[in-house]
């Protein structure tokens, strides 16, 4: 496999803060284009915030997330940018990730797990992608993959696991190992708790020692993620997702 260099973007998001959210989106991929960085993990949900709550179901909503996304594609020419926004799919609203490569949306990845307990409430807003399916969405006019999907660019393949779906007995993952994956890069929104980067570190640390894999984990800055701080454990460690 060739060298490339990776990279993870910690961002201090705002629900709904279309033009703050979308200048520090495009901030992160300039300091990493700067590092000469191949491939970049930004946050999940971050074109929207994390804390859109029920407005997530408001058509403006996802309308302006699109119009922000395509906004910021021409931003990733030359390099490869994960970036999470919500996704209306068969009258069914998906936790997504887009893959932007060299300037164009080549997919989206579908989150499989909800977090739904604890602070922590997504099923309200959201469907779980079911696992091994994929299907297409028509976006501005036009048909994109999209569920249960990772990507050979390059020569590379890259994988998701999106936040919760780390979490789980039969994560993600350790199918994408079998399936030859080089990269795992993993979105978050993890609400602020203690010690909860060491629990993120032994969860990435369990998947690199099952596979061998790259793992990439991004996250926001501070307390948007569910506005609560908590100690680190076994109902607070699902953070965000």
């Amino acid at each position: 496999m060739k060298l490339i260099k990776v990279a993870a973007a910690v961002l201090n998001q705002t629900p709904m803060d279309w033009g703050a959210n979308t200048a520090n989106i495009l901030a992160s991929i300039e300091d990493a284009r700067r590092e000469h960085v191949s491939v970049l993990c930004l946050p999940e949900l971050c074109i929207t915030g994390y804390g859109c709550e029920d407005a997530f179901h408001a058509p403006d909503l996802r309308e302006r997330a699109w119009q922000r996304l395509t906004q910021i594609l021409p931003a990733t020419r030359g390099m490869v940018v994960a970036l999470g926004l919500p996704v209306l799919h068969h009258n069914g609203l998906f936790n997504a990730v887009g893959v932007l490569v060299d300037g164009v949306l080549v997919g989206l990845v579908a989150k499989r797990h909800l977090a739904g307990e604890g602070l922590h409430y997504e099923p309200r807003w959201f469907k779980a992608w079911p696992d091994g399916v994929k299907s297409l969405v028509t976006l501005g006019g036009n048909e994109y993959p999209i569920g249960d999907l990772h990507f050979d660019i390059g020569g590379v393949k890259i994988g998701f696991e999106v936040c919760e779906d780390a979490w789980v007995a039969q994560r993600p993952g350790a199918t994408l190992a079998q399936q030859g994956v080089d990269l795992i890069l993993n979105p978050s929104a993890s609400h602020f708790a203690l010690e909860s980067s060491r629990c993120a570190s032994d969860s990435s640390s369990k998947a690199r020692v099952r596979s061998v894999v790259t793992y990439v984990y991004s996250n926001y800055i501070g307390n948007e993620a569910g506005r609560a701080i908590t100690t680190a454990g076994r109902s607070s460690r699902r953070a965000g997702s």
